[in-house]
Formats: structure tokens, C-alpha cells, sequence
């Protein structure tokens, strides 16, 4: 089943606008969600229909949500977690890996078999979607969280500009795919990130860029961009309910927004890469996941090269928390 979201922002209410002779169609600024059935979470596969729908919104919009595909308790365990995680990356302050302002944490899950849940990380429906729009057995090279923190007493909260993560020169076609995971409902009262559906293939790539790759502020859209944007189709920030994937294509404009909350928020972002696309980098986890995703691979419910460094369990508690902001990493292509 399919239905439009229903978006808090932006003029046009979640409505859906019909063509005229005299008046274009308005494009579209909510996320389309397909609703997976309960078979369908069973399996692990959408059915024909809903895929066409999930794999239709990618194309047009940059961005789908499937609801109801993740178990809330894995969610739970691994929230608990990391929530005590960011609130030492907080700590931190300018110290720590933050992307824009120090509202916004990079964050990484504990990697480690106890937290690792397939369903969460490896979930078959969002590597059905990936691979039908990138091509068999994506490349899964990135692993990491934002963290959306209540401001500390005394900060105000801020929001990000609107950038890109594609943030260097990038094919114009579908190259790489966010697949976010929420480990709470996100609501505009606890910083949903606000996106800008559509601008994956329309406006112009890096060349509506301001910032150097690889610089903290890099990738940020230019304003007279925005400001046209706007006048077509303006961003939306949405509700994603607690159990949902959500996938991006990392060409998409969007913004982190401020958590005026007291309720941490954390949105997990694993990105998969076409198999054709020659990007270097690679896993680092504990030796005790080799296991889990063997496991997975022999169900045949893997479906993605995985390029891991293992290490120690040890080691990978001892520094999983000492890794780059986001704009530090590098998602370009080799020559």
C-alpha cells in the first residue's frame, strides 16, 4: 500500500497537485512511504507492486520511506546504546566529530556482534531496493549515525546549511544510496532532517556547491539555488515512524535540523555503492561480526560485497568513538 506523507512543513500540505492546461504540476515535496506488509517484513522482499513504488519514488524524488520492517526491540538495545555513546561524543565539544555545529554528531554504532542485528544493518528489503536501482551486489563501504543532541544549557540550537554529501565532481545517474535507519520516531520536534526532494539530478552538482571537498562546511548549496528551490517545491521536514528505512540518494540536498528536545536522536547511514562505482574505502569491525554475516550470506539474504578490516573485539571498543566527522570521509571514485 501506498500513501504520501504527511509533512509539517512546506505550503502544499501533503496534498498531491494535478496538472491543468493552464497550470503545470507542482512537484512533489513530501516522501512517498510504501507501508510494507507483514508478509512482506516476514520474507524479507517487497512484492512487485510496492517495489515498483519504492523504486519509482528513488528515480523521481531521491528518496523513499518503507514502514514497518524493523523489529522495535533491536532498535531499543542498540538505542540505549548509543545514546550513552553520544552524550560522551557531546561531551567533547569542539573536539569532537561533529558535522557543521556541534548539534550535529558523526557517530558510529558499537561494532560489535551484540549490537550487530541483520535486520538493522543488513536489512534484505533495503538492499532489494539498492540493488535494483545500483545493480547487483552493492558495496556496502560506510557505516556510521548522525546524532541530533538537545543543546547543552546555555547553547542555542542551530541548524545545518542545506548541502550535498556528494560534495566532489559525481556521475549524473544513480551512483550511491543512503540507507537510513532511525532508532526513534523522528519528528520535527526532535530534528528530522529536513530534505529537498528532487534535487538529486536537477540542479547542477557540484557546481551549486560552496566549500572544498573533504573541509568541515563542504558541499553547502548556494543561496540564490535555495532561494529559487523554494519558489518550485520547498523542503519538507518529516515524520518517520520507529520501525521505517528510509533511502537516500546521496546527491540530495538536505539539512540536519535543531533538536529543541530533551531526547537524543539518532538516524543510523549505511551507504551502498554500485558495484561498478570504484570507491576505496572499507569496513572496520570486530572479528565476532565475520560470523553473523557468513550466517546471513549462507540464508542468501546477504546480497552485497562487503570489504571489512577486521579487528580485535578489543581494539574496536577502544576506538570505534574516535572516528572522522562526516565531510572527512571520502565518497569519490578512484580514476
Amino acid at each position: 500500500m501506498l500513501s504520501l506523507f504527511r509533512c509539517r512543513a512546506g505550503p502544499f500540505g501533503g496534498r498531491r497537485a494535478f496538472a491543468s492546461l493552464t497550470q503545470p504540476a507542482r512537484l512533489r515535496n513530501t516522501p512517498t512511504i510504501v507501508k510494507a506488509t507483514s508478509l512482506e517484513t516476514k520474507n524479507g522482499y517487497l512484492e512487485a507492486r510496492n517495489l515498483e513504488k519504492a523504486v519509482g519514488a528513488v528515480h523521481r524524488d531521491g528518496l523513499v520511506v518503507v514502514e514497518d520492517v524493523i523489529p522495535h526491540k533491536a532498535l531499543d538495545q542498540l538505542n540505549h546504546k548509543m545514546v550513552q555513546d553520544a552524550r560522551i561524543l557531546q561531551g567533547r565539544g569542539e573536539d569532537g566529530p561533529f558535522n557543521y555545529n556541534t548539534g550535529n554528531l558523526q557517530q558510529d554504532a558499537p561494532p560489535v556482534a551484540e549490537y550487530f542485528s541483520p535486520t538493522i544493518f543488513t536489512n534484505s528489503i533495503a538492499t532489494q531496493i539498492t540493488t535494483v536501482v545500483l545493480g547487483p551486489r552493492p558495496k556496502w563501504t560506510f557505516c556510521s549515525a548522525n546524532a541530533a543532541m538537545p543543546p547543552l544549557p546555555g547553547d542555542a540550537p542551530s541548524r545545518q546549511p542545506v548541502h550535498s554529501d556528494a560534495d566532489f565532481r559525481h556521475p549524473d545517474h544513480p551512483f550511491a544510496l543512503v540507507v537510513n535507519v532511525p532508532l526513534i520516531t523522528m519528528t520535527p520536534e526532535n530534528g528530522s532532517t529536513e530534505i529537498w526532494l528532487g534535487t538529486h539530478n536537477r540542479e547542477g552538482g557540484i557546481d551549486a556547491q560552496e566549500g572544498a571537498h573533504g573541509e568541515r562546511a563542504s558541499g553547502r548549496i548556494r543561496e540564490g539555488l535555495l532561494a529559487a528551490r523554494r519558489e518550485t517545491c520547498p523542503p519538507c521536514q518529516p515524520v518517520v515512524k520507529k520501525g521505517s528505512i528510509v533511502i537516500r540518494d546521496l546527491r540530495l540536498w538536505h539539512a540536519g535540523m535543531p533538536n529543541p528536545s530533551d531526547e537524543v536522536r539518532i538516524m543510523l547511514a549505511m551507504i551502498h555503492f554500485a558495484p561498478w562505482y570504484r570507491n576505496p574505502m572499507r569496513l572496520q569491525f570486530a572479528e565476532d561480526i565475520k560470523g553473523v554475516l557468513e550466517k546471513v550470506e549462507s540464508e542468501g539474504r546477504l546480497g552485497l560485497e562487503i570489504p571489512v578490516d577486521w579487528i580485535a573485539r578489543e581494539e574496536a571498543l577502544r576506538t570505534y568513538l574516535n572516528r572522522g566527522f562526516g565531510n572527512s570521509y571520502d565518497f569519490n571514485q578512484a580514476p
